[in-house]
């Protein structure tokens, strides 16, 4: 489990093709405290260290994987945000957040308000659905409010603190974004469903 608020940005340094895609992760964590078989969210993708060294981590990613998020496009120098797994006694400041990726959301909309950026992006029709104003959904591993709900569009705000220690300074129009939506909207419309 994971709580949606960055702890790094790291940078793909190498992406092999083996039997899964093999991607090694350039990061500023202490990789002496990381174990392998360690979770670590990587651009909200729940993916397991499997070889570390001094100052970088490396993952498999599976054809599911690949398939259900952006990091099909992920190679060398590409910026990635990164959480550890959840431990017991940490601060929750985001929301839960299982690291599984429901789809990929577009980047449809770019305004500056004020110091902040007004993003608007469009869900899969399925998944809008469970995006609700003043809710909470996952993007690329962030953990972000959103502001309203038009259809399948829907608009978030990145203060300047979040755009500086995460990839979210970086956001353009076109971009495909890990879309994870709030767990509790998920089995709150199953209840519905079934009741």
């Amino acid at each position: 489990m994971f709580t949606g608020i960055i702890t790094d940005t790291g940078h793909v340094r190498s992406v092999e093709q083996r039997g899964d895609r093999r991607a090694r992760i350039g990061t500023g964590y202490d990789t002496g405290t990381i174990a392998i078989g360690a979770s670590i969210a990587c651009d909200g993708a729940c993916l397991t260290v499997v070889d570390l060294g001094p100052d970088w981590f490396a993952v498999d990613v599976s054809a599911e994987t690949l398939a259900k998020t952006n990091l099909s496009e992920w190679q060398a120098g590409k910026r990635v945000n990164l959480e550890r797994a959840l431990r017991v006694g940490d601060e929750l400041g985001g929301h839960i957040v299982a690291g599984h990726v429901d789809g990929l959301a577009e980047v449809v909309g770019l305004r500056d308000d004020g110091d902040s950026t007004r993003v608007t992006l469009r869900a899969p029709r399925d998944l809008a659905k469970f995006i609700a104003p003043k809710g909470s959904v996952a993007l690329n591993g962030t953990s972000v409010t959103v502001n309203d709900v038009d259809g399948t569009d829907f608009g978030i705000n990145f203060i300047p603190h979040t755009k500086e220690v995460t990839t979210w300074g970086d956001v353009a129009i076109g971009n495909q974004v890990n879309l994870e939506i709030d767990t509790l909207a998920r089995y709150v419309a199953r209840l519905a469903e079934a009741g």
